[in-house]
């Protein structure tokens, strides 16, 4: 065999095995589990009338959306939930938007005496998501809002 045949043959070799190592690598790249365009609207109590918390995000992964936990908290208490915490707490209602992304709204009513016992001043939404091939995400404040005095 020619040195220049050789040459063109380890060449071609290493051009298809960047190739194939390039396609795996594309194939096997991974969507990261995201939360994404989060929005929280408190709403105080009022009259007889209860108040309400509404948090909203978009939550995506490659494999799905299997769910979202919420906790508000107050940011006075230092409270920062762990991974552990976030699993006991309520869930979110979440709707496919896509094969890979959630709409996911979590709704509490809140009481006049619920406002009058708890602190007043800026308070955080933690939420764990979770995909459905078991990956999580913490956000520890992935919104925020004020109680008023």
């Amino acid at each position: 065999m020619s040195k220049h045949t050789l040459t063109a043959s380890l060449v071609g070799i290493v051009a298809l095995g960047g190739l194939t190592a390039g396609g795996i690598a594309i194939a096997s790249a991974a969507t990261e589990l995201t939360v994404e365009n989060s929005s929280v609207r408190y709403a105080a109590p009022s009259g007889g009338t209860a108040g309400s918390l509404t948090f909203t995000a978009d939550v995506s992964d490659d494999s799905g959306v299997r769910g979202l936990k919420v906790i508000a908290w107050p940011a006075s208490s230092k409270l920062e939930p762990t991974e552990a915490e976030l699993r006991q707490v309520e869930s979110a209602s979440c709707r496919s938007t896509s094969d890979e992304t959630s709409r996911c709204t979590y709704t509490v009513k809140v009481t006049k005496e619920e406002v009058a016992k708890g602190p007043k001043g800026a308070w955080y939404v933690s939420v764990l998501a979770t995909a459905k091939d078991g990956d999580t995400k913490v956000v520890s404040r992935a919104a925020t809002f004020d109680v008023k005095r």
